[in-house]
C-alpha cells in the first residue's frame, strides 16, 4: 500500500467513527482534520475530484466511511461464522455476536446501517442508496444460509427464506436500537431470545 493509499485509509477509518457517532450533518471537515491530524488540503487532496465542490468531498468521505464501517462489522461476523459448518449454528452465532458487541461494536457508535439509514432517509439519496444496498446484501446472505441449510437437511424444507431474513434483520436492528438508546445490553436480550427461538423453529 502506497503512502497516498495509507493516508486515504487513515482518513476513512477516523471518519467512519465520526459519521457513525455524530452523523453526516454533525460531522465537519474540521472534525475530520482534528481526528486525522491532517490539513484541509490533505483531506481534499485524497478525495476531491474534478467538478466536486467542498460539500461533494464530504459526501465522498461519508460514502467511503460507510462502506468501511459496514465491512468492518461484516468481516468480524464472517470470521466467526466461516469456521462453522452447520447453518443453524451460523445463524445463532450472528445473534451471539450482537449480544456480545451491541454496546462495543467494531466501529464506535453502533450499527452503521441503522445510524445512517435514519439520517440519510429522504435528504441524502446517494448515502441512502448505499444503505439499501448493504441491507440487500445482508438479506441475501441470510437467505443463502437458509437455502444451503435446507439443501443439507439442517433446516426444514419449505421455509420462506425471504420472510425469515426480513424478520431476522428487523428484530435484530430493533434490539440494537433499544440497547443503544438505553445504553443497556439487557434491552437487547428479549430480541436475542426471540431470534434464537425463530432459528430453533426452522431447525429440522
Amino acid at each position: 500500500m502506497g503512502k497516498s493509499e495509507e493516508t486515504r485509509r487513515h482518513i476513512i477509518e477516523k471518519a467512519a467513527v465520526l459519521f457513525n457517532q455524530r452523523g453526516f450533518h454533525g460531522t465537519s471537515i474540521s472534525d475530520i482534520m482534528d481526528a486525522t491530524g491532517l490539513t484541509k488540503g490533505g483531506i481534499y487532496g485524497n478525495f476531491k475530484k474534478d467538478g466536486v465542490d467542498k460539500k461533494g468531498v464530504k459526501e465522498e468521505i461519508a460514502l467511503a466511511a460507510f462502506k468501511y464501517a459496514v465491512a468492518a462489522v461484516a468481516n468480524e461476523i464472517r470470521t466467526r461464522t466461516s469456521v462453522i459448518d452447520n447453518s443453524i449454528d451460523k445463524l445463532k452465532t450472528v445473534v451471539y455476536f450482537y449480544k456480545e458487541r451491541v454496546l462495543n461494536p467494531p466501529v464506535e457508535g453502533g450499527c452503521p446501517i441503522l445510524n445512517t439509514s435514519i439520517e440519510a432517509d429522504d435528504n441524502m439519496p446517494m448515502l441512502q442508496d448505499k444503505v439499501v444496498e448493504a441491507i440487500k446484501q445482508w438479506h441475501y446472505g441470510l437467505m443463502r444460509t437458509i437455502e444451503k441449510g435446507m439443501e443439507k437437511g439442517e433446516i426444514q424444507e419449505g421455509v420462506d427464506a425471504d420472510l425469515f431474513a426480513s424478520r431476522f434483520i428487523g428484530t435484530l436492528e430493533g434490539g440494537i436500537m433499544l440497547s443503544r438508546i438505553h445504553k443497556d445490553v439487557n434491552k437487547f436480550m428479549p430480541m436475542a431470545g426471540q431470534l434464537l427461538e425463530m432459528i430453533e423453529g426452522i431447525k429440522k
